[in-house]
């Protein structure tokens, strides 16, 4: 009995510290995906929030996102979408990060190879934003790459005080999803900010 006993007692010492190292491991597992996720897409993903009046603003930019594969999938006549998915989340420390909102932005491109123009659409969580038609290439490279103050979230749904910060990843395909893409999954990053009032 004694020696049951004396074992009880050094497996119950040892088990808040199992578990602390355990811990430690899970998150270094979960940083060390995101960093190899991050590395894989080939483009950098820059992420700006700002906050202003009732909203949250974001800004993000994909350098060199229109690489020569996209571009000649584009100058094809296919149909080309970037998706771009961005959450806000509550920034907790030593415990899971909590999503507070997100939102879908996606930006299309199709070029007319009779009349040489390309028409671009913009929408919002499936909602059209926005459609014009141009023949300017530099144009299209933005429209496609580059978001400026967005207002995506409604600061009603933030807390005084507290850090948050948004994350975006992106995606991109050809409408019949028969070519590979050079970011695949995508690339993605966050910017954190601290909402003051």
């Amino acid at each position: 009995m004694r020696i049951v006993y004396l074992m009880r007692g050094v497996g119950s010492r040892r088990a808040p510290v199992a578990a602390l190292l355990g811990g430690f491991w899970c998150v270094l597992a979960v940083l060390g995906s995101a960093g190899v996720a991050h590395a894989q897409g080939g483009q950098q993903l820059r992420v700006m929030p700002l906050v202003h009046d009732d909203h949250v603003l974001v800004s993000f930019e994909l350098a060199d996102g229109l690489t020569e594969e996209v571009r000649a999938a584009i100058l094809s006549g296919l149909r080309t979408t970037f998706t771009y998915t961005v959450e806000l989340r509550l920034d907790v420390p030593a415990w899971v990060d909590r999503t507070i909102a997100t939102a879908t932005v996606t930006n299309s491109v199709e070029y007319d190879n009779l009349t040489r123009r390309h028409t671009l659409g913009r929408t919002l969580d499936g909602r059209v934003e926005d459609n014009r038609v141009t023949e300017d290439e530099s144009i299209v490279r933005d429209w496609m790459t580059n978001l400026v103050r967005f207002p995506l979230f409604r600061t009603s749904l933030l807390e005084a005080n507290r850090a948050y910060y948004v994350r975006v990843s992106a995606s991109a395909r050809p409408s019949n999803g028969s070519i590979f893409w050079p970011f695949g999954t995508g690339p993605s990053a966050q910017s954190k900010f601290t909402f003051i009032r």
